[in-house]
């Protein structure tokens, strides 16, 4: 599939913000929330700027961008529309998590409540972006049991490296955090590393003969049924050589994982200070910027099965 970048900074920008958004809405509600009002405050403006930015990105990717709109009308049997909608209602008690924690200046009662509510729709939001991908039967790579869970697993796990570097640069970390959120890190890893594995085995759902409905024998396609470039060949015949992609998924792996894990084991084992600040948002600059080329991976490597038409 071809990789578009707008989608790529969309569901990154997009899990970090709703996992930092989740996590201090489940923080509230089990009166953990971060002692210092700005520090929380700011996650919070944070998490909202990465979720609007990343929401306002993913309309470059449409053709008329000014019908927009239009999605939210088939919540009954889309996936994209149901996103839209859950990530509308997110900001709601968002807005009114931080408002109330704003004017009350503490997170707790009613405000500890819409901060619960908050949580909710960002995991609800999580998940209808996953499904999006998840329910194409068409993409073997997506469509397996690896695409919910690591979406949700990679929005918990650069959510708490972000939550983890705001509160170590306040002031406020801990060694405990930091150690939850290396540990989510190696897991995210390891999830990773499962997932790589079943799509390069996973072969196309379909063959030239099922597609074609002809059973016997063996169909082959002698030629292009066109000799020009269009939509389906752009779109869905895009093609990364496997030396680039073994390359890129080091720098994945590096990035997003080992150096993250390695700095936040640092900053957990280290007295506060400047070291564990910069180790803590090192390892959030680094797992984002990570993540950016592995959701690039996620749509470079996916094969559709329309390219059986052509031969592929």
């Amino acid at each position: 599939m071809h990789p578009a970048y707008s989608v790529i900074l969309f569901t990154t920008a997009t899990g970090a913000g709703y996992g930092l958004l989740a996590l201090l809405g489940l923080m509230a509600l089990a009166g953990m929330a971060p002692p210092g009002l700005w520090p929380g405050l700011f996650g919070l403006g944070l998490a909202l700027v990465l979720i609007t930015g990343g929401l306002l990105s993913s309309a470059g990717h449409l053709g008329r961008p000014e019908r927009a709109w239009r999605a939210f009308s088939q919540w009954r049997s889309s996936w994209l529309s149901r996103e839209g909608i859950s990530a509308v209602a997110t900001f709601v008690p968002a807005g009114l998590f931080g408002l109330g924690w704003l004017l009350t200046g503490r997170a707790e009662g009613w405000v500890a409540l819409a901060g619960a509510l908050a949580a909710l729709g960002a995991v609800v939001t999580v998940c209808c972006t996953a499904m999006i991908y998840a329910s194409l039967t068409p993409i073997a790579q997506w469509r397996s049991r690896f695409t919910l869970p690591g979406y949700l697993l990679y929005a918990a796990m650069s959510g708490l490296t972000l939550l983890n570097a705001l509160l170590a640069a306040s002031g406020d970390g801990g060694s405990v955090l930091a150690g939850a959120a290396a540990a989510l890190t190696l897991a995210g890893w390891a999830w990773k590393r499962a997932s790589w594995r079943h799509d390069d085995t996973a072969g196309l759902p379909a063959t030239v003969n099922s597609a074609t409905g002809l059973p016997g024998g063996r169909v082959l396609s002698i030629e292009w049924p066109h000799s020009e470039e269009n939509y389906l060949l752009k779109e869905m015949g895009y093609r990364v050589a496997r030396k680039h992609r073994d390359r890129l998924r080091l720098i994945a792996q590096f990035l997003g994982f080992l150096a993250p894990a390695v700095l936040l084991v640092l900053a957990a084992l280290t007295p506060a200070g400047a070291v564990t600040v910069g180790a803590s948002l090192l390892a959030a600059l680094c797992q984002l910027a990570g993540l950016l080329v592995e959701r690039w991976l996620f749509f470079a490597e996916a094969r559709h099965t329309v390219m059986l038409y052509y031969g592929r």
